[in-house]
């Protein structure tokens, strides 16, 4: 179930991903409403007990309808097929149901789990892959500590690559301001054109 709040990651955050309810999917469509997201932090001063909370996005540009790549509807489809034969989860938070994502006792993920699940994975390759390394006398292929923000603007670093069209980008990745996706896309422009030229370069025979 983690490893599917990983992959979700890459286009929402970690609040929308575990707030992310059947209701809000539209499998025949093959669409996502992102209508809310689910905070979890200690809601009086005198106590350090956390609760789940349904929220609004952080603002309007947060809500919105994305269409669902085909990878995102294949591991949505499966999920709905294995929970309506296994049960569905009955967690409830501030009167809603219908969660798509829950730990194994049923109840909503911590949002902080998603980044815990993620470590547990490449600290795992980075433990093999030292001793593999160490038995064919190489050096290890680490994997650096990432996070699901890395992943969110990874993706939308390959987005820009691909897409020209800067108000869809950010109509997609739910920014606030554009001036936070033309500096992803000013970015991805530099390297490139860098990477461009290197090509040209390295093809051209003037001599």
């Amino acid at each position: 179930m983690q490893e599917k709040h990983i992959f979700f990651s890459l286009i929402l955050t970690k609040a929308e991903v575990v707030g992310l309810r059947w209701e809000d999917v539209d499998l025949e469509k093959r669409t996502i409403n992102i209508n809310h997201q689910m905070t979890y932090y200690p809601r009086r001063e005198d106590t350090y007990k956390c609760e789940f909370r349904v929220s609004l996005p952080k603002t309007d540009a947060g809500i919105r309808t994305l269409p669902m790549m085909n990878q995102v509807y294949e591991a949505l489809k499966g999920e709905y097929e294995r929970q309506l034969e296994e049960g569905f989860p009955d967690a409830v938070v501030d009167g809603m149901t219908g969660f798509i994502f829950t730990n194994r006792f049923g109840t909503i993920h911590n949002p902080q789990a998603v980044n815990r699940a993620i470590k547990r994975i490449y600290e795992a390759h980075n433990a093999e892959e030292i001793v593999k390394a160490k038995n064919e006398h190489r050096d290890p292929v680490i994997i650096p500590h990432f996070s699901c923000h890395h992943m969110r603007h990874t993706f939308c670093t390959r987005f820009c690559e691909n897409e020209t069209n800067v108000k869809v980008i950010q109509s997609i990745m739910g920014h606030a301001s554009i001036e936070t996706t033309m500096d992803i896309y000013a970015e991805v422009t530099e390297m490139t054109k860098k990477e461009a030229l290197d090509n040209l370069s390295a093809n051209l025979d003037i001599f």
